[in-house]
């Protein structure tokens, strides 16, 4: 084992490529997130509160 004599002049870079890496995480993260939440609110529209739901409602998938 050596002495690592570089390592007071690299921890300043080593810290900055760290910080990046951590903040490109977290916006990939609230990336994808927000591609999930836009697609949940397209897909399921809501049923019309005012009309009962009938079994013709409940049976028929062609019926939206």
């Amino acid at each position: 084992m050596g002495i690592h004599y570089d390592y007071k002049s690299t921890r300043g870079d080593k810290a900055m490529k760290k910080e990046a890496k951590r903040k490109a995480r977290i916006e990939q993260r609230r990336a994808k997130k927000a591609n999930n939440t836009s697609k949940e609110s397209e897909e399921k529209p809501m049923h019309d509160i005012d009309k009962p739901i009938t079994l013709e409602d409940l049976t028929n998938p062609d019926n939206k």
